[in-house]
């Protein structure tokens, strides 16, 4: 008997709480379904017993919001912060009633008041509040709650990567900034996340201008900051601005007492990104500031193989300056000796030899030194193979480039040299017009390579698509494939007449603007500068929306820029380029080029001039 009624005693409360449980989940369905009045009634009737306010309070309250039920929702707020009043949530519950009921000045009064007397000095209130604020799209007061309990700990940094975070999402950048350097002040370990949210946030030009003039505030204020340093050498790579980065480098590698570990590498940078002047300055620093340390010995290949660019990017090619490179990159050798680190130089001798001076022997015997050396790495072998196959497409005999071209592309799957050997395997059966095999090597590159060979990959494989199939017999494709194939051999005066012909030929053909860039880049190869500006001006205009038209346009500009020096007019292209073609590859490198010739890089160079070595 006793015992019976002492397991009675247990199982009444069980059985209650749990027919409580339903009605709670089915008041929750009820609301979610939009069966307000069910809801609320069932909400009622749980609330009368308190001890269940926390699990049905969030919905009961915004179902009370939601039927605009001010006046109850207000009595039954008073009636749980009377029973809750540690809860901060119901606390701040009350502004959010205020907010609802359209009485804005009083919930600004309530909530600002909260702040300052309670929440911030506390900072596990603090944050509470903050995210409750976010949460609520208040992001105002949770801006005021961090900066007001940043104020009241007297710790002008606390809080700022929420800050940033909140500022982020509320896109405002410089404000955003600002908290960011703050966090690396007191966190410069977290250095490399903050440049990768920075990069995904700071998408526009005058994002990273203005965060540009926000770190060198900073750095005169405190210049002994590594962590700007070096935040500011990645927003000068960003747009590629490698003067302005390599003055922070140069600076940090003398603080820290390295031997131009960061100079070396913004100028391979720069070399990489086409700026051979940039990175030939660079360079010619290395050797004179750290002569007996390893930058120094690479940094003399690296400012030849600027020097190499530089000459064979000015039109005509001064076969003379290629002689003389020759004669630099030998005396480098001697001097260093016929090892490893001169490998690399050793290749690039053998490529003027071959592609300049016509002295394909000489380069082949280069070749085959660097690739029975036993200390050459296996990938600069398997480049000196693909160079001999090159070399073999020059003297008129595919079959033995496609045997080397295919030994690389087993021996380095899936690596980028090994992509690398099925591109110019692909591009071989292009140039012989066996343009089914090509599509099918290039297929597979667009998938599965790096960047910049599947972009090739894609140029040829859309030029071959766009321009096989229009005519039964791909007659105009054969010929064009053919007229590249003679431009690789160096064939260039036939070249230039099969050109001439495809142009009566085909005028009206799909091809016709890759004929008529084909032309161009002849004409600026042979110094005639006007004549290559013509042409481009051609496809520009006749040709504007397709694939070319970009690339004409902004070459147009470095003509006027290098080779013309007509300065005003290179300004003015490249000012409209980036109005015309705002989304085209080539924008960086205009705006560049544009911001270089109004001035806004003059105080860089005079003090990479005025370096005391």
């Amino acid at each position: 008997m006793w015992i019976r009624v002492f397991v009675l005693f247990f199982l009444i409360p069980l059985t209650i709480f749990a027919q409580r449980e339903l009605e709670i989940k089915l008041a929750d369905e009820y609301y979610r379904g939009g069966e307000l009045d069910k809801a609320r009634s069932m909400y009622e009737s749980i609330a009368r017993n308190q001890k269940y306010i926390p699990q049905i309070h969030t919905n009961y309250f915004e179902l009370l919001l939601d039927m605009k039920a001010y006046n109850d929702a207000s009595k039954y707020l008073s009636g749980v912060i009377k029973r809750y009043p540690t809860n901060l949530f119901y606390v701040l519950d009350r502004g959010k009633l205020y907010r609802e009921s359209g009485d804005k000045d009083r919930m600004t009064i309530y909530y600002v008041q909260l702040i300052s007397d309670e929440i911030k000095f506390d900072n596990y209130k603090t944050r509470i509040s903050a995210q409750y604020f976010v949460n609520n799209q208040m992001t105002d007061f949770s801006i005021m709650v961090y900066k007001e309990a940043r104020l009241a700990g007297n710790n002008p940094v606390a809080y700022s990567l929420e800050l940033a975070n909140i500022y982020r999402y509320l896109n405002q950048k410089d404000d955003m900034v600002e908290e960011y350097l703050n966090y690396l002040t007191v966190n410069p370990a977290s250095l490399n996340n903050i440049r990768n949210i920075m990069q995904g946030s700071l998408t526009e030009r005058e994002d990273l201008e203005n965060l540009e003039t926000i770190l060198y505030a900073n750095i005169q204020s405190d210049p002994e900051n590594p962590t700007l340093n070096e935040l500011l050498i990645w927003v000068n790579l960003q747009q590629k601005n490698f003067s302005g980065a390599f003055i922070q480098a140069r600076a940090l590698d003398r603080r820290k007492g390295s031997a131009g570990d960061r100079a070396m590498n913004i100028g391979v940078i720069a070399l990489e990104n086409e700026d051979y002047s940039s990175a030939s300055q660079i360079f010619t620093y290395i050797i004179k500031q750290y002569p007996n340390t390893n930058n120094a010995v690479l940094a003399r290949h690296y400012r030849i193989k600027s020097e190499e660019e530089i000459v064979k990017n000015t039109f005509p090619v001064d076969l003379e300056k290629i002689r003389s490179l020759i004669n630099k990159y030998q005396q480098f050798i001697y001097e260093i000796g016929f090892e490893r680190t001169t490998l690399d130089a050793f290749r690039n001798k053998a490529l003027l030899h071959a592609f300049y001076l016509d002295e394909k022997d000489s380069a082949i015997l280069i070749l085959q030194q660097i690739i029975v050396h036993p200390r050459a790495p296996i990938t600069l072998k398997s480049q000196c193979k693909l160079d001999l196959g090159d070399i073999f497409i020059l003297t008129e005999e595919p079959w033995e480039s496609s045997l080397l071209y295919s030994q690389v592309e087993k021996s380095m799957k899936e690596t980028s040299v090994g992509y690398e050997a099925k591109l110019r395997n692909a591009k071989l059966s292009y140039f012989t017009g066996n343009f089914k095999l090509a599509q099918e090597h290039l297929d597979i590159l667009k998938e599965a390579t790096t960047r910049e060979i599947s972009n090739d990959a894609m140029k040829l494989s859309l030029l071959i698509r766009d321009n096989t199939g229009l005519d039964s017999t791909e007659e105009a494709m054969r010929q064009y494939a053919k007229i590249e194939l003679m431009l690789f051999q160096n064939k260039t005066e036939l070249a230039k007449s099969e050109i001439d012909k495809m142009m009566d030929e085909y005028s009206l053909h799909s091809l016709m603007d890759e004929i008529i860039w084909l032309k161009a880049s002849l004409e600026l190869q042979e110094g005639q500068f006007i004549e290559a500006i013509e042409l481009y001006a051609r496809i520009q205009k006749e040709y504007f929306n397709d694939i070319l038209g970009d690339d004409a346009y902004y070459k147009m500009g470095v003509v006027y820029e290098e080779d013309l020096r007509d300065i005003q007019k290179a300004m003015e292209i490249y000012q409209d380029f980036l109005v015309v073609y705002p989304g085209s590859i080539f924008t960086i490198d205009a705006r560049k080029r544009f911001r270089t010739l109004r001035g806004d890089f003059d105080h860089l160079k005079e003090e990479i001039k005025t370096e005391e070595f």
